[in-house]
């Protein structure tokens, strides 16, 4: 999330009560999380498994629980008990939460020829492009952007929360939710089927490239990235913060895990299941999903185990 002009340490320092170690008078451009961090921004650390991660990421600006660390030259720390709950705070801050009073928020913009249906929400500060379709009881969360000649079919919920928490098991609640302040943004000439959600990024943007078509039932996960012009058959599922590359293809029930990329032009055969980078131009199928080719000579060959089994015991 980037801030509508930057703001001095100081001014986020007594905001959250730290104490800064570096220049107070430097300033911040906005509030990422590790994936996302930019230049001049402000990122979070509270487990020391990641401190050295964080100092040395593209963050200007690090909200940390320690100050024994060895700060890289041109950084700033922000020194507090509870870096979580200072990244929640900041958040609360510049993007607070807003109940919604009517089905379309006054600060969205709707491009010409777009038709919106009954029952639809459209939240604060959403722009949606012109010659749109948006079916009935299609939501549409705050900030998201929407570009030209986009079908949404019914139902689908477009920038709901992030599904990220931060995890302590020596408190009653064991998961906190990460405050989403990030959004959606959707290219030209997308179409998403019934029933979809597309989260919105944790700080950042869940983005869908153009010409990209949805089935039925589909998730995307937060900050994901999906190329241009990618299929994606009912039921597939991507985790957060994925690299979809231009012209893959999911076809149904596809399990996408977290923080992996797919390469250019992959296919990926129905029910499969993706733990892990694959790379482009290739076909895939099974689980772990490999070389398609491969894994059908293998389920021919279990397929014979017990012929060998009875031969075996023959001999």
């Amino acid at each position: 999330m980037q801030f509508t002009s930057p703001v001095t340490l100081q001014t986020i320092a007594e905001m959250i009560g730290a104490e800064v170690i570096g220049d107070k008078h430097a300033l911040a451009r906005g509030i990422n999380e590790l994936h996302k961090v930019q230049e001049y921004d402000l990122c979070f650390v509270d487990h020391p498994k990641y401190y050295d991660t964080c100092l040395n990421s593209a963050a200007t600006h690090i909200i940390i629980n320690t100050k024994d660390v060895t700060v890289p030259a041109g950084k700033n720390l922000l020194y507090v008990d509870d870096p979580f709950e200072a990244y929640l705070a900041i958040v609360k801050h510049y993007r607070p939460f807003t109940p919604a009073v009517k089905p379309v928020n006054d600060s969205a913009i709707i491009g010409s020829g777009t038709v919106v249906m009954p029952n639809v929400f459209i939240g604060k500060d959403v722009v949606i492009g012109d010659n749109c379709i948006i079916y009935p009881n299609v939501s549409i969360m705050d900030y998201t952007q929407i570009g030209n000649n986009v079908v949404i079919q019914a139902g689908s919920v477009i920038g709901s929360d992030a599904f990220y928490y931060n995890t302590k098991k020596n408190r009653d609640v064991w998961y906190k939710r990460m405050q989403s302040c990030g959004n959606v943004i959707i290219e030209d000439d997308v179409e998403i089927g019934a029933g979809c959600t597309i989260d919105r990024g944790v700080t950042a943007s869940t983005f869908i490239g153009r010409g990209t078509k949805m089935d039925n039932m589909v998730h995307i996960g937060h900050d994901t990235h999906v190329g241009r012009n990618c299929l994606f058959a009912a039921q597939v599922g991507i985790a957060g913060a994925c690299v979809i590359e231009d012209g893959v293809t999911l076809w149904g029930q596809v399990g996408v895990s977290k923080t992996l990329t797919i390469g250019e032009n992959a296919v990926v055969l129905a029910q499969s299941g993706v733990p892990s980078t694959l790379k482009g131009g290739k076909t895939y199928f099974g689980y772990p999903a490999e070389d398609a080719s491969v894994k059908r000579r293998e389920l021919v060959w279990v397929k014979r185990i017990p012929e060998m089994w009875e031969k075996l015991k023959k001999m």
